[in-house]
């Protein structure tokens, strides 16, 4: 292994690229076609985020609920508080839109209120009949005024679920087949049929109506991400090349680096496609890091090309060095990089997984491409110009190496107190940061369904499904009276929950029999006594056969009933809390000796999702620093070493966190990778100034200050630019108009930035500090990094 960083290894390594450039050229033009062909084997995911293993108890409930019931999350509703919707014309274009609705293939079934149904009690047998309330052929004007008065008296059973009596709000809701909730479909029914549907209907009345529920949620929310996902990868090559050519002021280099990078990324967009995955928010933050990744590995390797054509001119030799020296260097940075990435494969976590694996693939094959292509490209054209080279000598980035120089030669303690203070401040923010795991917050809150979202919110109690399973442990359990009472009571919990809508069960249908067993009469919805329900028993039997009726709400065997609510975008912190009320109340209620209830729906899942995450970052950056401190460990053979270079890349990361807890960014799914994301790439400073750092110290005999100065006079350059390329491309993520996206942009750029000053401040002051403890033969080994002896290495022409 020791070899594989050894001169003679990388120098044969540039023999062998340079002189087979024709081959190479033709090897990754057909593994570009070939990655090509994979991009129709990609698809983006039609299911929510789910950040828990396959196997956690919260996913095993809810796998278990939708065995039984089916999915919780296929409602999609279209609502109104507008006063002129029971006139006859608007009423009419209301049903109208519900009818058409209900004739799609991918419908299940419509309820609204110009189809709503009453029970009716008849005789001869004993039994009852859903009967139309309405009929909505021959409904005339004052038909329809009538009938607003009565709804929302006389039918309590469709309180909350078909309207707010209390708001005057009406909704109509479309119930989606199982079957395409969570496939291709449910996107191509959404935005080619549905949406077309909704937007003829608002622009031939005057109606304002709002839509919402899951499946439109998800799938425009979706739609949002692939749209930005052109914009990012675009926004980033703009942006990175503008940089680019900013500080190199060349055509020819930016173009070459472009090259490079969008190779990057077709190829990541192929491993995609090769691998089986699916383009989920995380994955499709992969193409643009490939950018942003992909163009400090230029900038090293083409900054040291023109740095060696200024001082010889001899083009062999220059590139032979780029990919002697700065090929070993760049190998180890994209390692650590990926190894920072590829944590992630350790988690249980399928998503977290599919991320690590494509980050770390993709890591090490723009780094391979870069080796590659930059030196062959450049060994086909003529020598750079002296216009090429200005940027080597100007004197603004001087006067920055210049000043880096001075902080450390004088101002140690300044560094040192300031460090010191930072980590305080840090640690004060850390106890701060909360832990969030809103399903809807990160969403653009800019847009029309969001604002529908909380029109719901305000309107019916929200959106987000969430569901009681309650086992009775027995057959026909659930239409026990004691049964039915105990979930009274519990829905009355419920009811004192202002996050929680009223939930709809059993014992609404129950009660609604009650009512219709009395002729109707809204005083009478309410659970029956013992004695009336043995006179109901006989009616309450004929409701087995109705179409949605008692089979909606307990499974076939009767041993399993559904709680179904609604619930607002709370917060994971607000989630714990409304189950530490809840929790004590079903416990109470219901002795576990005799029943299992059980809380989940999608929405709980996506927010237990989250302390998981937080516990896997906890151990993926624990496993990335424990990783790279090996790595230093074989590079250096000092443990002293190993914690200095490990301090300018703990710090930034403390400073971040602690910024989060100042400023209010939660720890969430969507900021939650900013911390490993920041510690494999800011590691990559460290390295380049400490693998220069040791050369120097063997040409000067480990002469401390002798070594520190040169190695970071020559690094300061290429880190800085390295480091502002990363901070505006990392900054493209904040146009982003999800929430969760723009903090992470935003969040690694502060990190990245931090960790370039704490890299050309703190570590070389640390050295410099310590210099009689670290940097002696005992200490530091001739091992596995031997040096390049530049005035004697092989400068004949290779190719």
């Amino acid at each position: 292994m020791q070899k594989v960083f050894s001169f003679g290894f990388w120098n044969f390594i540039a023999s062998r690229i340079l002189r087979n450039r024709i081959v190479i050229i033709l090897i990754l033009l057909g593994i570009t076609v070939f990655l090509g062909f994979q991009w129709k084997h990609m698809q983006f995911s039609f299911s929510e985020a789910n950040m828990l293993p396959d196997d956690a108890p919260i996913n095993q409930q809810y796998a278990d609920f939708e065995e039984k019931f089916g999915s919780d999350g296929n409602v999609i509703m279209i609502a109104t508080d507008d006063s002129d919707l029971f006139t006859s014309e608007n009423f009419k274009a209301w049903a109208e839109l519900a009818d058409t609705l209900a004739t799609f293939p991918e419908i299940k079934s419509v309820i609204g209120i110009h189809n709503l149904q009453k029970l009716q009690k008849r005789e001869d047998p004993k039994r009852f009949e859903m009967q139309p309330i309405l009929d909505s052929d021959t409904i005339s004007g004052t038909q329809i005024k009538s009938y607003e008065e009565s709804l929302f008296t006389e039918y309590p059973f469709y309180d909350g679920l078909i309207f707010n009596s209390e708001t005057k709000t009406v909704q109509t809701v479309a119930y989606m087949k199982d079957s395409i909730v969570n496939a291709k479909g449910r996107k191509i029914f959404i935005m080619d049929k549905f949406v077309p549907l909704i937007e003829s209907f608002k622009a031939k009345n005057s109606m304002e109506i709002h839509v919402s529920g899951m499946p439109y949620i998800r799938t425009l929310n979706s739609q949002n991400i692939v749209d930005e996902i052109q914009w990012f990868v675009l926004s980033a090559l703009l942006v990175t090349s503008f940089i680019f050519f900013f500080f190199f002021r060349s055509f020819r280099a930016t173009l070459i680096s472009m090259l490079t990078v969008i190779i990057g990324v077709m190829w990541a967009f192929g491993f995609i496609g090769l691998l089986g995955f699916e383009i989920t928010a995380l994955t499709a933050v992969i193409p643009p890091l490939i950018i942003i990744i992909g163009i400090p590995n230029c900038i090293f390797l083409i900054n040291k090309y023109q740095h060696e054509i200024k001082q010889h001119g001899n083009q062999a030799k220059s590139l032979q060095r780029v990919i002697t020296k700065i090929g070993n260097a760049t190998l180890m940075t994209n390692v650590t990089t990926a190894s920072g990435f590829a944590t992630f494969i350790f988690t249980r976590s399928e998503l977290l997984k599919e991320f690590g694996i494509l980050a770390s693939i993709n890591i090490i094959a723009i780094f391979i491409l870069s080796l590659l292509l930059i030196p062959i490209i450049y060994s086909y054209m003529p020598l750079p110009k002296d216009k090429h080279l200005r940027h080597l000598g100007k004197k603004w980035i001087e006067g920055f190496v210049e000043w880096i120089v001075k902080m450390v030669k004088y101002k140690r303690i300044a560094i040192y107190f300031t460090s010191v203070a930072i980590l305080g401040l840090s640690i004060i923010g850390i106890f701060n940061i909360k832990i969030s795991g809103s399903l809807l917050e990160d969403m653009p809150q800019s847009a029309e369904f969001f604002k529908d979202i909380k029109f719901f919110e305000d309107k019916f109690d929200g959106v987000l499904p969430l569901e009681i399973m309650i086992d009775t442990k027995r057959e026909n359990g659930v239409t026990k009276l004691s049964t039915l009472k105990k979930m009274d009571r519990l829905k009355s919990e419920i009811s004192e929950i202002e996050e929680l809508s009223p939930p709809l069960s059993v014992v609404n249908l129950a009660k609604y029999a009650k009512q219709a067993f009395y002729n109707n009469n809204p005083k009478f919805y309410q659970l029956p006594t013992s004695q009336e329900q043995t006179f109901m028993s006989p009616y309450i039997k004929s409701m087995d056969n109705m179409e949605g009726g008692i089979t909606s709400f307990v499974d076939s065997t009767g041993q399993f009933a559904r709680m179904t609510m609604f619930m607002k975008d709370v917060t994971t912190e607000e989630i714990s809390r409304i189950e530490s009320k809840l929790l004590p109340e079903i416990n109470k209620i219901f002795p576990e000796d005799r029943y299992e209830v059980t809380l989940t729906g999608k929405a709980l899942v996506y927010q237990k999702g989250t302390y998981y995450l937080v516990d896997n970052l906890i151990i993926s950056l624990t496993l990335a620093i424990v990783l790279i401190a090996l790595f230093m460990a074989w590079m250096f053979r000092s443990f002293r070493m190993i914690l200095i270079s490990l301090i300018p890349n703990l710090l930034p990361l403390l400073m971040t966190a602690g910024m989060m807890g100042f400023i209010g960014v939660p720890i969430k799914p969507s900021t939650i990778l900013v911390f490993s994301i920041a510690f494999g790439i800011s590691v990559d400073d460290t390295i380049h100034f400490l693998a220069k750092y040791r050369q120097e110290l063997k040409a000067n005999n480990w002469r401390i200050k002798q070594s520190v100065y040169p190695a970071l006079r020559e690094t300061t350059v290429s880190m800085f630019y390295t480091s502002i390329v990363l901070f505006f491309g990392f900054s493209v993520f904040m146009i982003s108009s999800f929430g969760g996206t723009v903090a992470l942009g935003g969040l690694v750029s502060a990190t990245l930035l931090f960790a370039m000053l704490a890299n050309l401040l703190l570590l070389p002051s640390l050295l410099l500090s310590l210099e009689r403890s670290i940097a002696n033969k005992k200490t530091m080994k001739e091992p596995q990094m031997k040096i390049i002896d530049e005035d004697n290495d092989d400068s004949k022409a290779i190719y």
